[in-house]
């Protein structure tokens, strides 16, 4: 899974960067669903405001978005959000398409 932050009106410091790369370990059990993660930050006045666009291996992108004050507790809710997105949104393609639609690397293997 590849990831790429970017900011808007301000820098992203060292301290988000690795702050992000920690908080990415929550996202493990997703490796194999989503390609790539764009998180986007921005300042506005007092407040920052955190956008993710997640790409999934079937195709669908998917938007989280969220604003508070303090960028580190942001970012704690914003995977909160993420985990919680990529679970449904993982559930919703099995249920519609039954387990095979999701396309593991095991499921792979299998079918060479």
């Amino acid at each position: 899974m590849n990831f790429e932050i970017k900011g808007i009106h301000l820098e992203v410091t060292e301290a988000m960067r690795a702050y992000i790369e920690k908080k990415m370990t929550r996202l493990d059990f997703a490796r194999e669903y989503v390609v790539d993660m764009l998180f986007t930050i921005s300042k506005e006045g007092s407040s920052f405001k955190i956008e993710v666009m997640i790409n999934f291996r079937w195709g669908n992108p998917t938007h989280v978005g969220l604003e508070g004050f303090d960028i580190f507790k942001g970012i704690d809710k914003m995977f909160d959000k993420i985990e919680v997105k990529i679970t449904r949104e993982k559930n919703k393609i099995q249920d519609h398409k039954g387990l095979e639609s999701v396309r593991t690397t095991e499921n792979i293997k299998e079918e060479l």
